[in-house]
């Protein structure tokens, strides 16, 4: 059977999808989508990616109005969530990381979509 390879995207509505590509881009180090195509887009880096739909009525993402929550993974856990808070974004570590798999954080975007961070263990 063929296989994908992995993400090429992600697509989204927003109500202001410029502001909130820069939001990304200042506070995470999401390059914004190139205006061409001699531009690179933003490059992961290859590593785990967990692929799980939740059930209809999770509560894990925070807003129930919510259809999905993107997780990042992170180098240094610690270092990102003091320059997200250094830079006024409210950040929630998870009281009992780390876990087996590593440790995580929790965050909004500016248009309320949950965001949560993960730094994967060794």
């Amino acid at each position: 059977m063929e296989k994908v390879l992995g993400f090429g995207g992600f697509f989204f509505r927003s109500e202001d999808p410029k502001a909130l590509a820069q939001w990304y881009l200042d506070h995470l180090g999401i390059n914004l989508v190139p205006n061409d195509y001699e531009t690179p887009c933003w490059q992961q880096e290859a590593g785990p990616t967990v692929f799980a739909p939740f059930e209809k009525v999770t509560e894990y993402f925070g807003n129930t109005e919510k259809q999905f929550m993107l997780n990042f993974r992170v180098r240094d856990l610690e270092a990102m969530t003091a320059q997200l808070e250094a830079a006024g974004v409210d950040i929630r570590r998870d009281p009992e990381s780390p876990y087996p798999n590593g440790s995580f954080a929790w965050l909004n975007d500016p248009e309320g979509n949950p965001i949560e961070l993960w730094e994967p263990a060794g």
